[in-house]
């Protein structure tokens, strides 16, 4: 029986990340679920993933510290070996108009989405090129293709991802590796639920609802997978149509 393939899925404890964890599991991949602080939401993910015969564990980093990042993934990958699919869901959002945006709005929400993803995937890319085979796939949103109103700071970050992988599809498809993004638009959370009424979802989105986390996970866990081969360098919507 070959060994499964490992996944690593940053904010893996976040209602997306978690749905993504549970697609690639039981798509018999190892997921490894990071989580920045929120150890025990990650160890629950993990854990219920267990539960269903699958395989997972937790485990804590602060992508922001760049050094801290690639010690906790150089240990991952000493005690298991090359991690070949990188899923980065970590975020975050700090919404102001510009002119009233401070400069720690600007750089938390950047270092988190943006400078999170060279800090996870710069110590796995050397390994996972040597396996010849690799997944690459940043979450990024709506709003880095077509904007949003007090979320500069976030669009620019989920942006940037999309550049960042359509120049890594260039550097790496030779090697079998590809590079996309994701690019949800409302997906159904807790936080949406709080900020935006169903009517108005139905108002903004063609699909007239919100998409679903597990909507989602099913588009990554494709692109993931041996079958997308000949898929990289693109920002797929999953939108309903939003955009």
């Amino acid at each position: 029986m070959s060994t499964p393939r490992r996944a690593l899925v940053t904010g893996g404890s976040s209602p997306i990340g978690g749905a993504i964890c549970r697609r690639l599991a039981t798509d018999g991949r190892e997921v490894l679920v990071h989580a920045h602080a929120g150890l025990a939401r990650a160890e629950a993910v993990a854990a219920a993933i267990r539960a269903e015969g699958g395989q997972a564990r937790a485990f804590v980093c602060d992508l922001t510290d760049m050094a801290a990042t690639a010690a906790a993934l150089e240990a991952l990958l000493a005690q298991g070996g090359p991690v070949q699919i990188l899923v980065h869901n970590a975020g975050t959002h700090d919404d102001a108009p510009l002119a009233g945006m401070s400069e720690a709005q600007w750089r938390g929400v950047i270092d988190v989405s943006l400078h999170g993803f060279y800090a996870a995937l710069r110590p796995l890319l050397l390994p996972m090129i040597g396996t010849r085979w690799g997944r690459i796939l940043a979450i990024s949103s709506i709003s880095g293709l077509i904007g949003n109103r007090g979320q500069v700071n976030y669009a620019a970050a989920k942006a940037g991802l999309i550049g960042a992988v359509k120049s890594l599809s260039l550097e790496y498809a030779s090697r079998g590796v590809t590079a996309n993004a994701v690019a949800p638009g409302i997906i159904d959370s807790p936080a949406v639920a709080a900020a935006i009424s169903r009517e108005r979802i139905a108002q903004l989105v063609p699909a007239r609802r919100a998409g679903q986390p597990e909507e989602v996970a099913d588009l990554v866990g494709f692109l993931a997978s041996e079958r997308a081969g000949y898929i990289t360098g693109q920002a797929i919507a999953i939108s309903g149509g939003l955009g």
